[in-house]
């Protein structure tokens, strides 16, 4: 049922039409993408990913043992003039890249695919945060887009229903789907069938269309709320998303080490996410991400108040330092 649901609803309106066989559920996106992994790559493969990228995606691939290469991102997103031409897979996040929130425009996107057939590359794309999209209608995915079955699709319901639920899937070639299974298959059997039919009625009687709608309406009035006090208090906004997304990259001053804004931070219930794990281990330390997807609207000028605060105090006491 739920994959039905998949085929008929949620896929085409990212302009994708996969049958059942092309369509494989797993345990939360970061379950499909180690599926991924496993089943396009080894040691004598090369991978080419995001610079700065999830982190989760980052371990994946280190643990395929293949050869693992970063692109930088810029303003809109991954460049396909940068990527190297020995790449045998591609991971992309073009809807809302993480961290930074570019979101990639049609022409790269359409640039990249060219790019991946020149190459003879696949394309991993993690439609991450497409649903909240409540600036503006989403672009259409890359998967929508390709006519030489280049792309594998990883969607998931974790995060737009919520966390607890570890409900993603995989969109791809009938080939390749069922090797994702049979290794899925040998790993965890598969989603719990309860939580699977749970999810299905939740969708076919529409209440996930109506929650979708409810979060764009919350998330568009805490991210205004949220600018309005980033401007009032001068702090440096990265990227903040194009077409909505739940959280804002941020920049500390160069010598701020943002693990331990974080620490300081977190004595007065103030939560931020250090980024120097999406860089790697040789990354900066002085951005951050402010997510404002589990905040009351009302409690956001307090917070972002005193986390200009502690970022005052910290300059005032590196200035004092001989």
């Amino acid at each position: 049922m739920l994959i039905e649901f998949i085929a008929r609803h949620s896929l085409p309106r990212r302009g994708i039409l996969a049958d059942p066989d092309e369509i494989l559920l797993t345990m939360g996106a970061q379950n499909a993408l180690w599926l991924t992994a496993q089943v396009l790559l080894t040691r004598r493969h090369t991978a080419a990913i995001e610079f700065p990228c999830y982190h989760g995606l980052r371990e994946i691939l280190k643990n395929s043992q293949c050869n693992l290469i970063s692109v930088a991102v810029d303003k809109d997103g991954l460049p396909p003039s940068e990527m190297p031409k020995n790449a045998d897979v591609i991971f992309s996040t073009p809807s809302h890249q993480s961290p930074t929130n570019a979101t990639m425009p049609l022409g790269r996107r359409k640039d990249l695919l060219s790019l991946a057939g020149e190459i003879d590359a696949l394309i991993v794309e993690d439609d991450y945060e497409f649903e909240i999209s409540f600036l503006g209608s989403p672009l259409p995915s890359l998967k929508s887009l390709d006519e030489d079955g280049r792309v594998v699709y990883v969607g998931s319901f974790s995060k737009s229903i919520f966390p607890g639920l570890r409900l993603g899937y995989l969109v791809g070639p009938e080939p390749f789907i069922r090797e994702a299974r049979a290794l899925r298959t040998s790993v965890l059997r598969h989603p719990p069938g309860h939580i699977q039919r749970t999810a299905a009625y939740f969708l076919s009687l529409g209440h996930y269309d109506s929650l979708i709608r409810k979060m764009g309406q919350a998330f568009a009035q805490r991210r205004k709320v949220m600018e309005e006090a980033l401007s009032l208090h001068g702090l440096s906004v990265e990227g903040s998303g194009k077409f909505g997304g739940s959280s804002i990259w941020m920049r500390a001053p160069e010598d701020v080490d943002t693990a331990e804004l974080d620490l300081s931070l977190r004595k007065k219930s103030v939560l931020i996410e250090p980024g120097k794990s999406f860089f790697g281990s040789n990354g900066p330390g002085s951005f951050y991400r402010l997510a404002y997807s589990s905040i009351p609207a009302e409690r956001i000028p307090a917070g972002i108040k005193m986390l200009a605060e502690e970022l005052q105090v910290g300059f005032e006491n590196r200035m004092a330092t001989p």
